[in-house]
């Protein structure tokens, strides 16, 4: 008799100590060191993320977090949620970098903010990636030419002032150059002039039919006498 009480209070023991192990694992994958999702307040607008998109560059700030380095001082608002004061609208790009591996911006983003987001979080192939569109993009811009389109216009002297001092719809006085005097009324001689006058033909889709305003027209009906 007492060795089946001695039996049962050992099957009872080892039960609690199973019971024991099971609960301390649960309590161990609860942990926030060993969570797989990760909260956080990037000024004031949260992000869920995974730890493994975080620690996709293991140079970088967010790895650092990720991994909780004792040496990297962060803190954590009420929820838990690590706190980083950042622009939240430039976060989400580099947070969507992270997590395909694409740089996908919105129009109203711009490319330079996106790069000092990513200098502050070191995650040096963005950097990179950013730097050579910026490179791009400006590289772009400094070789499309101005182009002009010239016209010259004839007119007589007392038109001259008129003329010039109305001209407007983008159009610029270039050149003025007398041709003599064609015209006489009276006692009077009517000098005649070639003004020439430009302006700027912006980017245009080839093909594309724009209709000339009505100062313009002006300008075309006054060169037609030439």
């Amino acid at each position: 008799m007492a060795e089946n009480n001695s039996e049962s209070s050992g099957s009872l023991h080892h039960r609690r100590h199973l019971a024991h192990s099971a609960a301390s694992d649960r309590n161990s994958t609860a942990s926030p060191g060993s969570s797989k999702w990760i909260r956080l307040n990037v000024g004031g607008t949260y992000f869920l993320t995974t730890r493994q998109t975080l620690c996709r560059d293991p140079k970088s700030f967010l790895y650092r977090l990720s991994q909780a380095d004792p040496e990297l001082d962060s803190d954590k608002d009420e929820t838990g949620a690590y706190l980083i004061d950042r622009d939240p609208a430039y976060f989400g790009p580099v947070l969507n970098y992270l997590r395909h591996g694409k740089l996908v911006l919105n129009r109203d983003l711009a490319e330079e903010g996106v790069l000092e987001e990513a200098e502050f979080y070191n995650i040096t192939s963005l950097i990179k990636l950013l730097k050579d569109k910026i490179r791009e993009r400006d590289c772009k811009t400094s070789q499309v030419p101005v182009k002009h389109v010239y016209r010259v216009l004839q007119c007589q002297e007392e038109e001259l002032t008129q003329m010039v001092s109305t001209m407007s719809d983008g159009w610029k006085f270039e050149q003025l150059v007398s041709i003599g005097s064609s015209y006489n009324y009276g006692n009077e001689d009517q000098a005649e002039f070639l003004c020439v006058v430009s302006k700027e033909l912006h980017n245009q889709s080839y093909g594309t039919n724009t209709e000339p305003s009505e100062k313009a027209k002006i300008l075309q009906e006054r060169g037609s006498r030439m």
